[in-house]
């Protein structure tokens, strides 16, 4: 093992030797190397003269460009397009970032956290999570309701036993009961395990209500103390599009130093929050179980995350990271992203208004859902990926099929005035199928 991984795990060891027992074989192996990076900081510091090191080309004592390019590009300075940005990402959008995350989350106020690190939007954060807390054999706890994409990141690059539950209680609400009896039996078979919290859910739309949140906080904790380590992960991608009576904030600052054997990992990011998905400009944030200041824990995963960045894709773009930053310094900035979040209330509510109509009783029923981008209609008659591929080839109307009977609905990418149309050719397509 290397010698700088073996002084962050002795940090680990010393400060919450909790936090050392959840990492897995790579994630107590990783650190973040002394070499060119390192060097090339110092010399950024201190090499008046001439700075021989960092692999970039420069000019006239900028960063080397081609013109056609900056053409397009003339609001920016070079400076903030084209150099590496750092392997942590820019400290100006990391520190806005938590700025950001405070004002949001009253919960999170005098909690001891990170400061985000800049990941290539979410779908890196969970590889981070992955890569530093997830061995073969592992168990992810997460319900049967769940983005695919985590069957991918968890169970098949990584191994990980995927243990469901049910999302919803035969009433309509998230069942938090089946979620704690899933807990407890990874606790019992494992000591350890790894929760996946992901509000607005997607597939479902659904976040859940403030007591309910309450709850999940609470069988955590619960499951902690009878000694099972757990790594809580709170998926915030669609965070903010709450657009009924629902938690407000991420679970993340309930989480956050509730109890020494829980680290509560918080994955979010500027693609969906900031209606900016190609920027692919996301944020891994974590919080251990003390409840004092322990720099030493943040120090040790920070570096460790680093580790895992610069080994995989040495840092993330640096254009989408300045464009993130004027965003958050716009005066215009929440003014205009309202707008939007009551462009995609709208059109949720609308979801409702024609689905509750009695229309299409005989066809479906749907999932509860009041936020992000995504409801689910629960078919009565016909297959789920029959008439997504039905509805495709006879009237050009695209789905998304779950098993047997789930098919997901997008309505973020659908005009409030074109919903009722939607669900009139979907419920044609079912009666062609019966």
């Amino acid at each position: 093992m290397n010698p700088l991984a073996v002084e962050l795990n002795e940090m680990l060891s010393q400060s919450n030797p909790y936090v050392l027992e959840m990492l897995s074989d790579l994630g107590k192996n990783l650190f973040f190397p002394k070499g060119i990076l390192t060097q090339s900081a110092e010399a950024k510091e201190k090499a008046h003269k001439f700075n021989a090191t960092i692999g970039i080309a420069t000019e006239k004592g900028g960063p080397m460009y081609l013109q056609c390019i900056q053409d397009k590009l003339t609001a920016f300075d070079p400076k903030d397009i084209y150099p590496y940005a750092p392997p942590a990402g820019k400290p100006e959008l990391r520190a806005l970032w938590r700025e950001k995350q405070l004002r949001e989350n009253p919960s999170q106020q005098g909690k001891h956290f990170s400061n985000p690190i800049v990941t290539n939007a979410l779908t890196h954060g969970l590889s981070i999570v992955a890569d530093m807390f997830v061995d073969a054999g592992d168990h992810v706890i997460l319900p049967d309701m769940l983005w695919g994409n985590y069957n991918l990141t968890f169970g098949t690059c990584s191994g990980a036993v995927m243990r469901k539950f049910p999302t919803f209680t035969v009433a309509g609400g998230y069942d938090v009961d089946a979620f704690k009896a899933e807990l407890k039996n990874s606790a019992e078979e494992k000591g350890k395990a790894i929760v996946i919290l992901n509000f607005p859910n997607n597939p479902s739309g659904y976040t859940p209500s403030v007591a309910e949140g309450d709850a999940i906080v609470a069988a955590i904790k619960e499951v902690a103390e009878s000694g099972c380590n757990i790594v809580a992960v709170t998926d915030d991608a669609y965070f903010g599009l709450f657009y009924e009576d629902s938690m407000k904030e991420s679970l993340f600052g309930k989480l956050a130093n509730l109890h020494p054997r829980i680290l509560t990992v918080r994955l979010d990011g500027a693609t969906k929050e900031e209606f900016v998905w190609g920027f692919r400009t996301g944020f891994i944030t974590f919080a251990d179980g003390n409840s004092f200041e322990n720099a030493r824990v943040m120090t040790a995963l920070e570096k460790k995350a680093m580790g895992i960045i610069r080994a995989r894709i040495s840092n993330c773009p640096h254009p989408s990271q300045t464009f993130a930053i004027e965003a958050l310094r716009s005066p215009k900035f929440l003014e205009q992203k309202e707008e939007k979040f009551q462009v995609l209330k709208g059109r949720a509510l609308k979801v409702k208004e024609v689905l509750d109509s009695g229309k299409y009783d005989s066809a479906w029923t749907y999932y509860p859902f009041n936020s992000g981008y995504f409801m689910c209609l629960k078919l009565k008659t016909v297959d789920a990926e029959k008439l997504r591929v039905h509805l495709l080839d006879k009237y050009g109307v695209g789905g998304i099929s779950i098993g047997k009977t789930d098919l997901r609905i997008a309505f973020s990418c659908i005009e409030e005035k074109d919903v009722p149309e939607l669900f009139d050719l979907i419920y044609q397509g079912v009666q062609d199928l019966a």
